[in-house]
Formats: structure tokens, C-alpha cells, sequence
């Protein structure tokens, strides 16, 4: 699945939601309890295959609960949630991720957890943090995914080149991922970036992708530099101090500069074609997210690698994007919709998640069943993607207004990858129109 990104849905919830009327409660029986109906819904159909599996253990445990799963893919899943939620109707335990959830849990429609009792120690920090407002958990910790760094073998076996076992990056262009990528990337005639009479016009092949994605290129960029995203969660953007300008700067060098990552003009969002490139053979180092291995993976025609990603002046850090499971805090079904939620956060659903390799877990020991998956079925070491998750971490932005203001922020970074804005021109404009659209 690629990158979990929210469109301007989740912003229609606004004011509609105050006035939002509860449904009508279930009216339970004094005699013998009767059959329930919960509403499950997701966007993954790969992963609804597994959950299938999952909500007939829980229905055996509990004969009086039905599960009815919904899937809707990505897009129509949060236009769908949003008018569900403003008629008061929505399901009673869905998927949530991190940039949709301040604008939900704001407007009172996720349930508090806290009754749950939940051990958040045994869960993901990140993950666990991404579910948490105003020092309570609203949502059961799901899974998680980590950006790491997707490579074709091919191409590297046939320039001879080996992937350093440790990449670097330094805002003035020194490091070996720059160095790397220079002897990967080759004009039709077969020079390179550093050789007189390279043609930037006129390239073959790219060693790297870098593009305006925030979650898996720019961001990682600005933490790696020393930059911060935000002062605090539900806080203020910051990412236009030096470090984070730096960071920006590099990104776009890559492209403009260095000429080892494709134009702009082919790569920028909404209709951008860097997975495409990468699955076409044309760009040797790809970052993302592991969740989009489903979909990469048997689409290439080459041997696929996944390295760690770079370190920068600060170290390496890295976008982890962690779901949750939350509840309809108007469920007509509170009660089972509860014990449903706390049923997904425990090992035996996790552990069947993970080891038919549709995620790494957010319960903590249960990964290695997701790597073995990998290994076994598609001879794809993951490991990297499990070794940057114990490391330094970063949520995608949670703070109020996210989902309206990314396409604003979109836009914005196109001028900047084009080179119509500087990247401190684009910071700038970027956080002040993005703390404008929190408040």
C-alpha cells in the first residue's frame, strides 16, 4: 500500500461535528443476551484477507458478536468516514493513522480507551503516542510501518557497485549516498554526473529517487539534519530554522544540482511517477515505506534490496507511521465495539498479522514473524526496516488541521523541487500557512 497520505476529507469535519447527534443506543436484554453486529472497516484488501481470518477467531471466542468487514480503498475511506461521521453513523471500530487523528479525536469522534486497561508499554512508542491525546489513548496500537530504502541489485551489479553498509549525507553534497548515486546515475551515453560531457538532459538511468514526498524523502531529510518538524505534538510547525532549511536544500540538490534523481516536472505530486520509475528499472535507490513491498515487489522484474536509510549530520532518524484500531465513540454496540478493539491489540491476532507478512505489529516480539514471511516467500531480507525502528523514530506531523493543509503544502514544495521557490522561500510559506490552518 503506498504511503498513507490524507486528503482534504478529514478537514470537512470542522464545525459539522459539534453539532454532531449520537445514535441510539442498543437496548440490551435482561434475558439471554442477544446477537450483535459490528461494523470493521479498513481500506487494505490485501490485508482484509488476513482480518477475515482474525474476526472468525474473535466471533468463535464470542458467538454473540458478529463482525462485518467494510473495505474501501484509500481515498473513498476518509470521504466516506468524514459524512459518516458528521450523520453520526460511522462504523463501529476502524482503521486510523496519525494525520487524520487530531482532527477525529478533537471532534469527539473517537472513543477514550482508557477503561481498556492497556499495558502501552508492551506497544511501538511512536505508535502508542500517535493514538494518545491530552494524556489519554484513543486508539488500540495496530501496526506500524518504517521508511527504508528499496534498491535494484541489477542495477548496482551492473555499474560495480557495491551499497556501502553505511550511507551518508551532509547538506554540502559530501557523503557516500551522493557518491553512490553519482555512479549510478547514466546519461545515453553513458556518463556520469561527474564526467565532462554528461548530458542532465538526456539521462538513462537515476541513481536516486528523491521527490517531494514528505513521508518517506523531505521530512527524514530535516530530523537527520537537526531540524524539528514540530515544537510538540498538537503544537506549532517548525521546520524553517537553518537545520531544517539545509535539510530542504539537499533534497532539492539532488534533483537540480547533482542531477541524480529525475526533474520535478516528472515526479511532483498529485500525479508524481517515481514508483513507477523505480519499478520501470530507471531509478536504482528508492525510499519507502515497507507497506508498499506488496505492491513493488512482485511488479519488478529485478532482484529487490532494502538498505538502511542514510544517516545524516544528526544521526539517522527516520518517518515511522503507526496505526490504531479506534472506536465510534457513538457505537450503538459500546461495549462489544470495546472488546473487539482490545481483542486486536493482543498477541494472537498481531502474531497472525505479522506472520503471513502483511505488517509489522505494534505489540512488541512479534516482528520477526513479519521478516521470516519476507525471507521465506519472497527471499527479501527486511531486516532493515526492523533495525530502524529500534533507533530514532518520528511521527508524521500530529497536530490539528494536517489533513486540510497537505495539499497546500504539496503545492508549495512543487515550486520548491521545480526551483521556482527557494527552499527557505518554501519553508516559510509552508509553516505559516500551516500554523494558520491549526488554529
Amino acid at each position: 500500500m503506498p504511503a498513507p497520505r490524507i486528503r482534504q476529507a478529514a478537514a470537512l469535519l470542522g464545525a459539522a461535528l459539534f453539532t454532531l447527534t449520537a445514535c441510539g443506543s442498543g437496548s440490551g436484554s435482561a434475558g439471554e443476551p442477544e446477537q450483535v453486529t459490528l461494523t470493521y472497516r479498513l481500506w487494505d484488501e490485501q490485508q482484509k484477507v488476513g482480518y477475515e481470518k482474525v474476526m472468525a477467531a474473535f466471533e468463535k471466542a464470542n458467538p454473540t458478536i458478529d463482525v462485518q468487514i467494510e473495505m474501501l480503498p484509500w481515498d473513498q475511506y476518509w470521504t466516506k468516514l468524514t459524512a459518516d461521521a458528521v450523520a453520526g453513523t460511522a462504523p463501529d471500530v476502524f482503521w486510523m493513522q496519525p494525520a487524520a487523528f487530531p482532527e477525529y479525536v478533537a471532534k469527539g469522534v473517537l472513543a477514550d480507551l482508557s477503561g481498556l486497561k492497556l499495558d502501552t508499554a508492551k506497544y511501538h512508542k511512536n505508535v502508542v503516542e500517535s493514538s494518545s491525546y491530552q494524556g489519554k489513548l484513543y486508539g488500540v496500537p495496530k501496526d506500524w510501518g518504517i521508511v527504508g530504502l528499496l534498491y535494484n541489485k541489477d542495477l548496482f551489479k551492473k555499474a560495480g557497485v557495491e551499497m556501502p553498509d553505511e550511507l551518508t549525507w551532509k547538506p554540502d553534497g559530501s557523503g557516500t549516498l551522493l557518491e553512490t548515486a553519482r555512479k549510478l546515475t547514466v546519461d545515453e551515453n553513458g556518463k556520469h554526473p561527474d564526467e565532462a560531457g554528461f548530458e542532465p538532459g538526456k539521462i538513462e538511468t537515476y541513481g536516486f529517487g528523491s521527490w517531494n514526498h514528505y513521508q518517506t524523502q523531505w521530512m527524514n531529510w530535516v530530523v537527520s539534519n537537526g531540524g524539528k518538524l514540530l515544537d510538540k505534538p498538537f503544537g506549532s510547525y517548525t521546520f524553517n530554522d537553518a537545520a531544517s532549511v539545509e535539510a530542504l536544500q539537499f533534497g532539492v540538490d539532488l534533483v537540480n544540482k547533482h542531477h541524480v534523481a529525475p526533474p520535478a516536472s516528472q515526479t511532483n505530486l498529485p500525479t508524481g511517477k517515481m514508483t513507477e520509475m523505480f519499478q520501470a528499472g530507471k531509478v536504482a535507490m528508492f525510499p519507502a515505506n515497507n507497506a508498499l513491498l506488496p505492491f513493488v515487489v512482485p511488479e519488478a522484474n529485478f532482484e529487490v534490496g532494502v538498505a538502511l536509510m542514510p544517516e545524516g549530520p544528526q544521526g539517522r532518524a527516520v518517518s515511522l507511521n503507526g496505526l490504531s484500531e479506534v472506536v465510534y465513540a457513538k457505537s450503538e454496540h459500546p461495549e462489544e465495539a470495546m472488546k473487539l478493539a482490545a481483542y486486536l491489540g493482543t498477541q494472537e491476532p498481531q502474531k497472525l498479522m505479522a506472520d503471513e507478512g502483511y505488517v509489522f505489529p505494534a505489540l512488541d516480539g512479534l516482528a520477526d514473524g513479519y521478516v521470516d514471511y519476507w525471507k521465506k516467500t519472497k527471499n527479501l531480507d527486511v531486516t532493515p526496516f526492523l533495525e530502524e525502528s529500534k533507533g530514532t523514530t518520528f511521527n508524521l506531523p500530529i497536530v490539528n488541521g494536517f489533513a486540510g493543509f497537505e495539499t497546500t503544502l504539496n503545492q508549495i514544495f512543487n515550486e520548491m523541487y521545480l526551483g521556482k521557490l527557494t527552499p527557505k522561500q518554501a519553508a516559510d510559506k509552508a509553516v505559516a500557512e500551516g500554523n494558520a490552518s491549526t488554529e
